[in-house]
């Protein structure tokens, strides 16, 4: 069974930081692009961060979370994580990790696997 599983997620004050890591099972994320998501209450999910296999140092990145996101991948451990910092309110979200099958960042949320999604609050 394909299953990808978010951990790290919380409440945390404008400014601080957080890490999200996903783990992936019954099947490995090499050779496959892998990417992070986000659903803010009323609003439709869009796309955070995507990083191939081959091109690890060239992830996308949204505009809104350029320098203070970073994206990477541990292929031995076969996760993925998200480092956000300076966290801003606007980050709230139920943020989802995908991996596709082949090893290229799509536009839009063209994903074959999604994790079940966790919640992250930025508040005061």
């Amino acid at each position: 069974q394909f299953q990808l599983v978010e951990s790290g997620g919380g409440l945390v004050q404008p400014g601080g930081s957080l890490r999200l890591s996903c783990a992936a099972s019954g099947f490995s994320l090499e050779q496959k692009a892998i990417g992070w998501f986000r659903q803010a209450p009323g609003k439709e999910r869009e796309g955070v961060s995507c990083m191939t296999f081959t091109y690890p140092d060239d992830p996308y990145y949204k505009n809104s979370v350029e320098g203070r996101f970073t994206i990477s991948r541990d292929n031995a451990k076969n996760t993925v994580d998200l480092q956000m910092n300076d966290l801003k309110p606007e980050d709230t979200a139920v943020y989802y990790c995908a991996g596709r099958r082949d090893d290229i960042c799509p536009v839009g949320a063209s994903y074959d696997y999604w994790g079940q999604g966790i919640q992250v609050t930025v508040s005061s």
